[in-house]
């Protein structure tokens, strides 16, 4: 299945378009950009657009209760981002109470605004169900292979075509350990994250991938999804040379 390479709109467009052409050259399908307080994913994808051919582009996600649907779909046509690259991935934010009815909402405000793809943020089963429905699919995180599969599955079942794409936090260098644990273990305590891991009976350890496991486990993860993005952990997530790196060792591994 396809495999792909996601790191944060922080590192900025200079980054990431420094990388991108690494990213097409070693043959991954698309480059997902988090969309994060502060930074904005569109104007990094921008970047990446300019300096690629083939390459996806993908926004992991754009919270709509920061951004509405109609927001989002006039900066993708100010910046002219090529629709037929283009995955707007898309999720709740911190909405509790009409969070579903709000993704809803922007999913046909984006549709009648862009011609990209559509993907759900989902940690519930009624947000991965409006995800595969409603959207063109569903952006899955922090699941074991056989509970990706699982959910990769349900969207299928769902609507035919629907997209299954999962992010998995990876660290190649064990270097990059520290930064891929501090990154586990505050999603942990994030309120919403911690009740998903406790109903699914899953330890965040066993959702990521570190030297000692990837070569193992990411066979594992490519069978269970459309679409695997290796969410790049760094010592320094703007060492460019250093995301090198880790684009060759992922290669590498992925070809296995």
């Amino acid at each position: 299945m396809a495999c792909s390479i996601g790191i944060a709109a922080a590192v900025g467009p200079a980054f990431a378009r420094t990388i991108a052409p690494v990213v097409e050259r070693a043959g991954f399908t698309t480059l997902w950009v988090n969309d994060t307080p502060g930074h904005d994913a569109l104007e990094v994808l921008a970047a990446v657009a300019e300096v690629t051919d083939t390459l996806g582009l993908a926004t992991g996600v754009i919270p709509v209760d920061r951004r509405p649907g109609e927001e989002i779909a006039g900066q993708v046509r100010a910046l002219e981002l090529p629709a037929a690259r283009l995955t707007l991935g898309i999720g709740s934010g911190g909405l509790r109470r009409g969070a579903l009815d709000a993704v809803r909402t922007a999913i046909i405000r984006l549709r009648e605004g862009t011609g990209a793809r559509i993907v759900v943020g989902a940690l519930g089963p009624r947000m991965r169900d409006l995800g595969a429905t409603t959207g063109d699919g569903v952006l899955l995180s922090w699941l074991s292979p056989a509970l990706a599969a699982a959910q990769a599955a349900e969207a299928h079942r769902a609507q035919d075509g629907a997209h299954a794409a999962l992010y998995v936090r990876a660290a190649l260098d064990v270097d990059a350990l520290p930064r891929l644990e501090a990154e586990r273990d505050a999603y942990a305590e994030y309120p919403a994250y911690a009740a998903n891991f406790a109903r699914l009976g899953l330890a965040p350890s066993d959702t990521v991938l570190t030297p000692d496991t990837a070569a193992l486990r990411l066979p594992d993860y490519l069978d269970a999804v459309d679409e695997v993005v290796l969410r790049m952990m760094l010592t320094d997530p703007g060492d460019s040379v250093a995301a090198a790196r880790f684009i060759e060792r992922a290669a590498e591994i992925r070809a296995r």
